[in-house]
């Protein structure tokens, strides 16, 4: 059994062009990896077609940022879906002299229940359930390679 969250891919109506209940209670999503803003458009596209208003989510950006970066990202997309900043390196550690460290802290797991990471590059999916990455995978239509 998987999250509440997400929907089984035979769920009556999600390919009948309905929405997945647990889409709606999402509240966005994060960025990585690919063109920001670029991706930022499939997105609202996404929300679009699936009769969700994107002003009712938030993407949130946090791959390699700085303010400038951050500040295009937001001209970009103003007015049209919610964003979220997190300038994570220089956040942890700005000690003037002290090099910050370069980490990165993902989740394996919340209340029993698998959580993945599905990337467009197949190498940095992250998930201890293949049969859940497998499932989501399908669910989001998301290739293999």
């Amino acid at each position: 059994m998987y999250p509440r969250h997400a929907c089984p891919p035979a769920e009556k109506g999600w390919h009948n062009g309905k929405v997945c209940a647990s889409l709606l209670a999402v509240d966005g999503a994060r960025h990585d990896l690919s063109d920001p803003v670029r991706w930022a458009e499939k997105a609202i596209a996404h929300y679009r077609k699936l009769g969700i208003d994107p002003m009712s989510k938030t993407l949130v950006f946090s791959d390699g940022l700085n303010l400038t970066k951050s500040l295009e990202i937001f001209r970009a997309l103003r007015g049209r879906i919610n964003v979220s900043f997190g300038i994570g390196t220089n956040l942890t550690c700005d000690i003037p002299g002290v090099a910050p460290m370069n980490i990165v802290l993902k989740m394996t797991d919340c209340n029993g229940q698998p959580v993945a990471k599905i990337s467009d590059e197949a190498a940095k999916t992250q998930c201890r359930d293949e049969n859940f990455v497998a499932y989501l995978r399908h669910v989001f239509k998301v290739p293999k390679e």
